[in-house]
């Protein structure tokens, strides 16, 4: 019994079935404690890309788990951002 269209030539997944997964990703995203950051999702080929720019350095390995768990066997790769502020360490000098 051949298996032509349940994987392909790659061995991994097949690549029609992604854009499906990303769309639940990017619900899965929206509906949860990350809702509000703008975290872009994007299939190039079959690499999956992430874009964006997130307030902390855990919250872009949290959302890269998700990512690699819900696309497992599809590559990812994070172009995501860190904006983290951190306080001053001292005052600033105005002129």
């Amino acid at each position: 019994m051949s298996t032509l269209g349940s994987q392909d030539a790659g061995g991994g997944p097949p690549a029609e079935n992604l854009e499906y997964r990303i769309a639940h990703l990017q619900d899965r995203l929206a509906s949860g404690e990350l809702g509000e950051l703008g975290v872009r999702v994007e299939a190039r080929g079959r690499t999956v890309l992430l874009t964006g720019t997130v307030p902390s350095a855990p919250c872009r390995e949290e959302i890269v788990r998700t990512v690699e768990e819900e696309l497992a066997g599809f590559p990812v790769h994070s172009d995501l951002v860190i904006t983290e502020a951190s306080s001053p360490d001292h005052a600033e000098e105005l002129s």
